[in-house]
């Protein structure tokens, strides 16, 4: 199954990507996201791309691995694409077959969507593969440390955020012990049609989420059986120091940010 989905797995590797404080990490995440979102050409996209993957290279991870991080939303590109396509009638008329009409705006477009959360998830993944779960929720609890004036609960947030990228490949493990009882009982999802895989997926999802309750309910019980109390003083084992490659690497998300705001 780890061959199946990625995201959200920590990857030991000795990299200076690796190194970084986790709080860094996070804001570049952030500074990433925004100079995606106002990428709107394809020199602004490519520059991100390549950006991205000096990055990537940098973790000493294999691109495989980034490659099969993306693999679970194939669908949802693949929709967003469809979308475009079939709702955006700018530009010239590529192909018209009645209702359908397909032009350069709408494939452009979709183009450019997909390109967008497939630098998203890269980069998702690069933040997961290089921090452990451990950093990255201390991590996430400083960077949430002003919801505190607004009365917000950064332990609160931080802990939720780290549980639910931990729950990402234990659902899909879930959901490939279930599909395979299913198999040895005879089902194959592989020489069925379309149709038929949607209908088994209703079967599927509700043995999957009952499982997903239940290992949630056990986490509770093994929090409060270790002492775990919402809100109180807690010491941390590990503290975050800020060097200086934190810095240059902030600033090279700035900098990248103002490129693109600027072109």
């Amino acid at each position: 199954m780890e061959a199946k989905m990625m995201l959200g797995r920590y990857v030991a590797a000795d990299s200076w990507i690796h190194r970084l404080d986790p709080r860094g990490k996070l804001v570049a995440m952030v500074l990433f996201l925004i100079t995606v979102i106002m990428a709107e050409a394809f020199a602004e996209l490519a520059a991100l791309s390549g950006f991205a993957l000096l990055v990537m290279v940098s973790s000493r991870i294999s691109l495989t691995r980034y490659f099969r991080a993306s693999r679970p939303l194939w669908f949802i590109m693949a929709f967003m694409f469809l979308f475009y396509i079939l709702f955006d009638k700018s530009g010239n008329s590529l192909v018209n077959a009645g209702k359908l009409n397909i032009t350069t705006g709408g494939v452009t477009y979709g183009a450019y969507a997909v390109w967008r959360m497939a630098l998203l998830v890269s980069f998702t993944a690069i933040l997961t593969f290089t921090t452990t779960p451990v950093e990255l929720n201390l991590g996430l609890e400083r960077v949430l440390k002003p919801l505190r004036f607004v009365g917000g609960s950064p332990q609160q947030w931080s802990m939720m955020i780290g549980i639910s990228l931990r729950f990402i490949p234990t659902i899909f493990e879930e959901a490939d012990k279930v599909m395979k009882a299913q198999a040895s009982r005879g089902a194959d999802f592989h020489e069925i049609s379309f149709v038929q895989k949607g209908k088994m997926v209703m079967t599927l999802m509700v043995p999957v989420i009952v499982s997903a309750f239940r290992r949630a309910e056990e986490l509770v019980q093994a929090m409060e059986a270790r002492g775990y109390v919402l809100h109180a003083p807690r010491t941390s084992l590990r503290t975050l120091v800020w060097r200086t490659p934190d810095t240059l690497f902030i600033a090279s998300f700035l900098v990248l940010l103002l490129f693109i705001s600027w072109w």
